[in-house]
């Protein structure tokens, strides 16, 4: 799996020109997941997330977690972080999981976001065309892959 974080200060989804989803102070995370990921990976990347310490404490270091500061998640799903541009000018996806296994995995990391956070993720809507807005705090932006633990 492979995860775009960005620490927002609001973020929203929209599908067909209404808002389905929107956050406040928390996170937006863009998830991919590939045909080799498992319940293990996802297990990991809820903990990773939920408890990666990049809000501010009372003295503007990265101290505190998304759990810490109450925060809210925003879970998109998105096939094209594994989009491989090695040859030629139109990327390949062909390492991105089949829509079947990915929405499953997707549906299953949600769930132990909320296991993770106490409280129930935002979420878009699994191979929706969907309209990502947000506004990123920092800016801080984050990549975190499963396969390589960092």
């Amino acid at each position: 799996m492979r995860a775009v974080v960005q620490r927002v200060s609001e973020a929203s989804v929209r599908i067909d020109g209404k808002i389905h989803s929107k956050i406040q102070r928390g996170l937006l995370v863009l998830l991919g997941i590939e045909e080799s990921d498992t319940v293990e990976d996802l297990v990991w990347l809820a903990a990773k997330l939920v408890n990666m310490r990049i809000f501010a404490d009372d003295q503007g270091m990265m101290n505190k977690s998304l759990s810490d500061v109450m925060g809210e998640m925003l879970i998109v799903s998105q096939f094209t972080l594994y989009a491989s541009t090695r040859k030629g000018n139109r990327p390949s996806f062909i390492r991105a999981a089949k829509p079947e296994y990915a929405a499953k995995l997707y549906e299953m990391f949600c769930a132990q976001v909320y296991r993770e956070l106490s409280r129930e993720p935002k979420t878009g809507v699994f191979g929706a065309d969907m309209q990502v807005s947000l506004v990123n705090d920092g800016p801080v932006t984050i990549l975190v892959d499963t396969k390589t633990k960092e």
